[in-house]
Order: structure tokens, then sequence, then C-alpha cells
């Protein structure tokens, strides 16, 4: 009797390996490296932004492109993938690095890789794959508006009397209260650079927008001596490469502590990490490991904790982008990487110029785009899935990420429940 091959989601082994055991020849490299440094633009930007946004310095995010992005091609069940860190992350950094800061944050990374790894380990990568679509995108443009709303400040140049709340509402408040202290200078970096990468995006869709975006508007801000606050006069620049690995201090009680905050990372880690391996497979007709994609980014999520970096989650346009630069393997996600440890290396002190509204300009870009609006549009239409969808999304704007998953995932397993209640009774 012959046994039936496994399914993919249960195959325990990097794509990596088998590109390599299927034959790699110096064609597929060039391709590669091609794929490679073109994502590399993409993410140079847009990593430093990620991580201005989620309360932590500009190089924790490129740390966390460089090691994390590494280890998710090298140990990933995806081709394709390509991971770092995730402008869907945000809210959930930032409000982590507030109430444990940065050494907390460490910590609750590292959890967050253990358990994703369990999970992968565990061959659960299926159970996250059958949250409903709907919960899918309630959450997303809930989390596109609360990035937005965590930019304002910076795209504005607005100065607070005091620290910036992180619920929703109040935090409008406080910004409308310090809408008299607008920096005309830091608006105008902010609509040029949102103008250039959405005009980009559109006419020349190959180009590097939000790094000619970056690029130009710091160059214009260097040039005219405009008083706007920058990288360098925020954070002082960035290092010239990586740190040393160091372990996050470890104890009982802050591991309780931060417990919650790990959870919620793990669980919108596996979400958004199978969905971009998703997207992966229906533009190239593979097929990825779902359970091995998870330990992969369980890995990448415990390294990158250990070299100052934050959570890392494959990234669905930065793998979309990997793809039509016509990737042919995982060795352009590592060539990525080795091309942002290049940068970084070279290229640190340029970074000291970029005005910090630009790169809040190119976030309100990915929001935007983050959000499935003709999705949603349509959502709307049934009272059902309307009612999980407002639901949703609006406790993960007013409250946090993880209620409106629950939330939502409930209101539409009662939705399910009458409706086979119904059927069954002939209704």
């Amino acid at each position: 009797m012959v046994n039936a091959a496994p399914a993919a989601s249960d195959v325990y082994r990097p794509k990596l390996a088998t590109t390599f055991a299927e034959g790699y020849g110096l064609a597929d490299l060039r391709k590669d490296a091609a794929a490679g440094l073109t994502v590399a633009i993409v993410a140079l930007p847009l990593s430093m932004a990620i991580a201005i946004a989620s309360g932590v310095s500009p190089d924790r995010g490129l740390y966390t492109a460089i090691v994390g992005g590494f280890l998710v091609s090298a140990l990933g069940g995806s081709r394709f993938q390509i991971g770092g860190p995730a402008g869907a992350f945000i809210v959930l950094v930032a409000a982590t690095v507030a109430k444990f800061g940065v050494e907390g944050l460490a910590l609750t990374v590292l959890m967050s890789g253990m358990m994703l790894t369990l999970i992968g380990a565990l061959r659960l990568g299926s159970l996250i794959r059958h949250i409903p679509h709907t919960v899918t995108v309630g959450f997303t443009a809930g989390i596109a508006v609360t990035i937005s709303a965590s930019q304002l400040k910076d795209l504005f140049g607005l100065t607070l009397s005091a620290r910036e709340p992180g619920q929703f509402i109040p935090k409008m408040a406080a910004l409308a209260h310090a809408a008299p202290s607008a920096n005309l200078a830091a608006v105008g970096l902010a609509a040029a650079a949102i103008a250039i990468t959405g005009g980009l995006r559109r006419w020349k869709p190959l180009w590097p927008g939000m790094l000619i975006a970056v690029a130009t508007v710091g160059a214009a801000a260097a040039f005219l001596h405009l008083p706007v606050e920058t990288i360098g006069s925020r954070f002082g620049g960035i290092p010239h490469g990586l740190p040393a690995p160091r372990l996050p201090a470890i104890s009982l009680h802050e591991a309780l502590a931060v417990l919650p905050a790990a959870l919620s990372f793990t669980l919108l880690g596996g979400i958004e990490s199978l969905l971009s391996a998703v997207v992966a497979d229906g533009m190239t007709g593979r097929q990825h490991r779902s359970n091995m994609e998870l330990i992969a980014q369980g890995v990448a999520n415990m390294a990158s904790s250990v070299f100052g970096g934050i959570s890392v989650t494959g990234t669905i346009a930065r793998t979309a982008t990997n793809i039509r630069a016509g990737a042919r393997s995982p060795v352009s996600g590592l060539l990525h990487a080795g091309f942002l440890l290049g940068f970084m290396m070279v290229a640190a002190p340029l970074a000291s110029y970029v005005p910090v509204s630009a790169l809040a300009g190119v976030l309100i870009v990915v929001a935007w785009n983050m959000a499935e609006k003709a999705e949603a549009a349509r959502l709307l239409r049934d009272w059902r899935t309307a009612g999980v969808l407002i639901v949703t999304f609006g406790l993960t704007v007013l409250r946090d990420l993880t209620s409106g998953i629950l939330a939502g995932c409930g209101l539409a397993l009662i939705f399910w429940a009458a409706h086979r209640w119904r059927i069954h009774r002939g209704v």
C-alpha cells in the first residue's frame, strides 16, 4: 500500500532547501539579486518609518528587516516571502513600548517567537487560516485608521503639552487641541512625500517611490534649511551596523506581565504571515508550507529580539514587490537582507537628514493602501457581514486589536450557528 503524500502545510522543510535540491544556477542568482535589490530599496525607508511610528528608534526597524528578513527567507515555507517590520504591528508595538519600555518589548517579541514556533511545530497553522475573511478585512481597516491617527502629530509637526494619548478618541482630542502649533514646513514636506509616492505608484509603479520621495524631500529640507524635525535631531542618526546579540532581561513577573501582549503579537503575526504567503501563492501558482512558515517566523522573531529589533512578520507589499521584480527563490530574500545591511554600513549618515514628517507621509500612503476599501464596501451590503465588519473595525480602533478579532470571530460564529440552525429546522 502506498502512503499518500503529506499535505503542504505538514512538510517541515524550508523552501530554500527545496530550491537547491531542484537545481539553482547563475541565471537564477541574477534574477534573485535584482529582485533582492529592488525589495531592499523599498524596505529601507519603510523599515525606519515603521520603527519610528512604533515608538522606537529607526535603527531597530532596520535590525528587524535584516535579521528577521534573512531568517524568514532561510527557513520559511514560502518561496517568495519577505519578512520584516510591518505596519500592522505599529499599534501593538507602540502600546507595548509605552507600557513596558524597550526591554519589555524585547521580551514580548522573544515570547511571541517561541509561541509561533510552537504553533508551527504542533501543526496548528491551518487553524489560523480559518479566521473569517470579514474579520480580516475589518481589523486591517481598523489598523489602517489607527496608523493614520498615530502619524498626525509628525505629519503636521504638532507640539503637544503632554504625552500623546494611546487611545483613539483622547488622541484625536489632544491633536485637535494642539492644531495651532502646526509647522507649515513639516506639512509641506509630508504632502510632497505623499504626492511623490502616490504619483510614482500610479505612473511609474516599478520605480522605488517611497525611497525617491524620502530622498527628494530630505534633500529639499536640507538645502532650504527648513525648521523641521529630522531623524538626526530626534534620534542622533543610525549606527553603521548590527549590535552585538543580547538576551532581554527575563523574570517570571515580567513574563506574566507581557504575556497578553505576546499573545496578541503571536495572533497577528501568524495571520499576517500566512495571509502574505497565500497572496504569494496566488501570484505564482506555488503552494507554501504553513507550519514551516510559522516556525521560521518564530525563529526570526526570537533572533530579532536578541539583536534589538521589533516584531517580524511576512509583509504582503514587499513580498508582492519581490515577485514582480522577478524573484526565483528565497535567495532574493537573503540578498535583500544583505543589501539592507550594506546600505546601513555605507549610507547611515544620510539618514540623519530625513524629515520625520516625510516618513509620516509615507506611512499615510501605506495605511491607505492597506485598507481593502472595495472589499469592505462589498461586505457592507449584507447585514451579517456588515455587522461583523463594523464590530471588528470599531473595537480595533477604539479598544485594541485582540478585542476586535475576538469579538468579530464570536459574532461570525453566532451568525453561522444561527444559519445552520435555520437550515436544520427547515426555516
